[in-house]
């Protein structure tokens, strides 16, 4: 990252011209992004960072995970399939909608709102953006936050969930198909998640998540297409599986390739790459040296529109309504002279 830059979290605020500052700026020049704090810019405390490399661990699998997973992956196929040859034109446009549904649910809800609390939204959002999450089946909120936070603190070392030093399979989803290396386990125990308990919309979702997750991402979707212009039902059952697989793989490839290929603008000595095709399939998500310098930046980028982040532009139009608030956006400024510096005016204002 270049030198002298400094970082700056503000909130957008809404009815005043003077935006508020929510942390005291500090230089970050010197500060490895795995280092920064899921909600915070904060430095962790060297002796809480495992070994960037320690001894390796046998790879334990899991059997039931790689059995769902591969009975999954076949029903996809299946729904692909039919998506080319016999499927209602409507049943595969019903699935993509759903998808972008699900998708919104990760990176607006799971991902912005929850993980990095970068912005906040009023109870009926919270609530959609949990049956949108639910729709992904990527777990409950509380256990995807953990790892995610997780993965912010110990960033490519045996602490990080999916640990892109590990290889591409293993970062996409090899490392849900073993069990967690010790590391994980242990610092996973310290993350803070007690806002994450606080919340009545996160508490129920991780109660009732088995069936949630059933009927939101399976049940219904497949319902709909059925009832409404009579798509056979199996054929619905395997779209909405393809579906889910597809944008798993769409979220899988930010902890994968964004973590291996692309440029790194804002720190070239951390794994995490700026990506324009991971940005366009994770609908925003792929901006990823960025997200891992400034983690609290609900765009999660610096560039300014909504083309390739439409997480960005849901989040604004949101707040346009009043149902979000206190979006938190970082400004970059640097000392006169400082060699590929970029500046941002700081004090801008988003209109709502």
């Amino acid at each position: 990252m270049p030198p002298n830059i400094h970082a700056a979290a503000e909130v957008v605020d809404e009815h005043t011209h003077v935006p508020e500052p929510v942390h005291e700026p500090v230089v970050i020049s010197d500060i490895n992004a795995n280092k920064v704090l899921a909600t915070s810019v904060s430095p962790v405390a060297e002796a809480e960072k495992p070994a960037a490399t320690s001894t390796p661990v046998p790879r334990i699998l899991v059997p039931r995970s790689m059995l769902l997973l591969t009975v999954l992956h076949v029903m996809a196929a299946l729904g692909w399939w039919h998506v080319f040859t016999d499927c209602d034109r409507r049943t595969f446009y019903h699935a993509w909608l759903w998808g972008i549904a699900s998708g919104l649910g990760v990176t607006a809800g799971a991902h912005r709102l929850w993980a990095h609390r970068a912005y906040s939204a009023s109870l009926p959002l919270r609530v959609v953006l949990m049956i949108m999450f639910t729709i992904s089946g990527q777990n409950d909120i509380y256990e995807w936050v953990r790892d995610h936070r997780l993965h912010h603190r110990h960033s490519e070392t045996d602490a990080d969930p999916h640990n892109a030093t590990r290889g591409f399979f293993f970062a996409h989803c090899g490392w849900l198909m073993v069990r967690k290396h010790p590391e994980v386990r242990r610092q996973g125990a310290k993350v803070d998640l007690s806002d994450l308990l606080a919340d009545p919309v996160v508490a129920f979702q991780r109660s009732w998540f088995v069936p949630m997750v059933l009927s939101w991402s399976f049940i219904i979707p497949s319902l709909i297409p059925h009832l409404a212009w009579g798509e056979s039902l199996s054929i619905a059952l395997l779209i909405s599986t393809a579906r889910l697989v597809t944008s798993l793989h769409c979220t899988w490839l930010v902890n994968s390739a964004a973590h291996i290929w692309g440029m790194h603008p804002y720190d070239d000595h951390i794994h995490p790459a700026e990506n324009l095709g991971v940005a366009i399939a994770a609908l925003g998500e792929g901006w990823h040296n960025y997200h891992h310098v400034f983690p609290w930046d609900y765009r999660a980028a610096e560039l300014p529109g909504y083309g390739a982040n439409l997480t960005t532009g849901f989040i604004d139009l949101c707040a346009h309504f009043g149902w979000v608030w206190g979006r938190k956006r970082c400004h970059v400024t640097s000392s006169k002279g400082a060699p590929n510096a970029r500046e941002m005016a700081v004090g801008s204002r988003i209109q709502s």
